[in-house]
């Protein structure tokens, strides 16, 4: 096996010569919060030509370059979001609602708005209101203990559900396995082209990490609640109104997403078969192809 980052959850020590040898052999340590918040990352000499992170920021300071990089990325993540219902609707016939197949609907007349819109506001926009739809029918992705986990939108900071939670948990962990993969091809994970540029995100992780969601980080957390590996007694309700995972729920959900990095895909551009864990690598390196010049788009993830 080879270890390619270490993730702690609150402030596990780590001896001097552990970290070291993490430096030397390239091995990334981040440390989250127990709820996933990012804290902050230990990382050796920095990996890759120097060449291609100042391609990078040219690129990301070009409104028709950072344009087009954004329309790919949006795209491929309404196109993936709504792959998800359509397997939902396709697997439960006989569960489905009005509101899903309208909802399926919606996100493809705003893929074809996507297509033609000409300033990222805009796509931001149609993003926006492509995210409030698709979670405005991910209740009906629920098919077992609907009374415990309720969902009625997204709430981050803090979570005020169980499910949000879960999701929460998960692109935590997503965007941390995306910043690991751009830092290890030489690229700047702080500098984007969909996201805004901001003193301590990781822009341009935030920007690849959005077509993974529904097949990463949604598709764990509906099996979790669904296959029942998960109970509502796994939360816990802070004052303020938080919700938060157990010790051992956190350890169940990295044990499933962990199983799901090992299934085995078929990469729709490249045509080879791969692990799932390995997409965040295979991304970042057709990334750096892009920005090189050695592709003529970014060629960004779809389900297939």
């Amino acid at each position: 096996h080879s270890i390619e980052n270490i993730v702690c959850f609150g402030f596990k020590p780590l001896t001097p010569a552990i970290m070291a040898f993490c430096a030397e052999n390239h091995v990334g340590i981040s440390y989250l919060s127990e709820n996933g918040k990012f804290l902050a990352r230990v990382y050796g000499a920095q990996q890759g030509n120097v060449l291609l992170r100042k391609s990078q920021y040219q690129m990301a300071d070009s409104e028709a370059h950072s344009l087009a990089v954004a329309r790919t990325l949006i795209a491929a993540k309404i196109t993936n979001s709504r792959s998800l219902l359509l397997r939902h609707k396709r697997n439960h016939p006989e569960r489905n609602t009005k509101a899903l197949p309208a909802a399926i609907d919606a996100l493809g007349r705003r893929l074809q708005k996507i297509a033609v819109a000409t300033s990222l506001d805009e796509m931001r926009g149609y993003e926006g209101e492509c995210a409030q739809t698709y979670f405005s029918v991910l209740p009906e992705l629920i098919i077992a203990q609907k009374d415990d986990f309720m969902f009625n939108g997204r709430s981050r900071r803090p979570p005020l559900d169980a499910v949000n939670a879960l999701l929460s948990f998960l692109y935590a962990l997503l965007v941390n396995d995306v910043r690991s993969a751009l830092e290890a091809v030489g690229l700047d994970p702080q500098v984007g082209f969909l996201h805004r540029v901001r003193p301590g995100r990781p822009s341009l992780a935030l920007d690849m990490m959005e077509t993974f969601r529904a097949f990463l980080g949604d598709r764990v957390m509906l099996n979790l609640i669904n296959l029942r590996q998960v109970q509502i007694s796994d939360f816990e309700i802070r004052e303020s109104g938080e919700v938060r995972i157990s010790d051992t729920a956190r350890k169940t959900v990295i044990t499933a997403y962990q199983k799901r990095k090992q299934e085995e895909i078929t990469h729709p551009f490249l045509g080879e078969k791969m692990t799932v864990g390995l997409l965040p690598h295979v991304q970042a390196q057709l990334m750096a192809r892009y920005i090189r010049g050695d592709l003529a788009e970014y060629p960004p993830f779809y389900i297939k």
